[in-house]
């Protein structure tokens, strides 16, 4: 089954963790906690960690972001948790990965599995879909 949705972010807050031992890289490495909101047939909010190697003048640079969703999908209600990561050179995304995380899913969403993805259209819109089975 596939659950198509928009989101938006709704928190996005640094944090003071730095990777030990310090390590210097072409690019700084950084963490976040992210909030957000979605609506479609996928309704609900998330909580991410979220982790990136990112240069914000240029663009360039990879995720990884860990999440926690609480909603429903097309009318299930529960929780699970899902993975992502992309790369950019600054006007692409490459290299994603996207998959929900086996054995997270609770109430309606107990056995949740799948894949999924992310776009943002040119207007700045955020798109999330679910590739999923559940049991």
């Amino acid at each position: 089954m596939r659950a198509t949705a928009t989101f938006s972010v709704k928190a996005f807050v640094p944090t003071e963790l730095t990777p030990e031992p310090a390590v210097s890289t072409g690019l700084p490495v950084g963490v976040a906690r992210m909030e957000k909101r979605f609506e479609g047939e996928v309704v609900g909010r998330s909580a991410t960690l979220f982790t990136a190697a990112f240069d914000q003048s240029t663009g360039v640079g990879t995720y990884v972001a860990m999440e926690s969703f609480e909603g429903s999908l097309q009318g299930r209600e529960g929780s699970f948790n899902f993975v992502h990561s992309a790369t950019t050179s600054g006007s692409d995304r490459t290299a994603e990965f996207f998959s929900i995380v086996p054995s997270s899913g609770t109430g309606e969403l107990a056995g949740i599995s799948g894949t999924g993805g992310m776009a943002v259209d040119a207007d700045g819109t955020h798109r999330i879909w679910f590739d999923y089975q559940v049991g």
